[in-house]
């Protein structure tokens, strides 16, 4: 459990990169279906919707050691203080 609290901003971090390149992606492929009209978009729109479920099932996991940290009582600790922890 102390864990997954601790991984907090990981799950937020990945959400939110999982978001940006999804995005990215998109705005690629169009711009490839714009430049060259017989670019296959089929198989790539599958990858970036995966891409956005990770993302989904990432802020999912964030908002549940969210609640989970409400309901035990650890301490919420901000996401910055969390990054100096881990760089040292």
């Amino acid at each position: 459990m102390g864990r997954a609290v601790r991984r907090r901003a990981l799950f937020l971090a990945l959400s939110v990169a999982g978001l940006v390149i999804a995005i990215g992606l998109t705005v690629f492929y169009a711009w490839r279906k714009l430049h060259d009209p017989s670019f296959p978009v089929g198989a790539r729109a599958v990858i970036v919707l995966l891409i956005l479920l990770n993302s989904r099932q990432n802020l999912r996991q964030y908002r549940y050691v969210r609640l989970l940290a409400a309901l035990t009582g650890e301490p919420m600790r901000e996401v910055a203080a969390v990054s100096q922890e881990a760089k040292g």
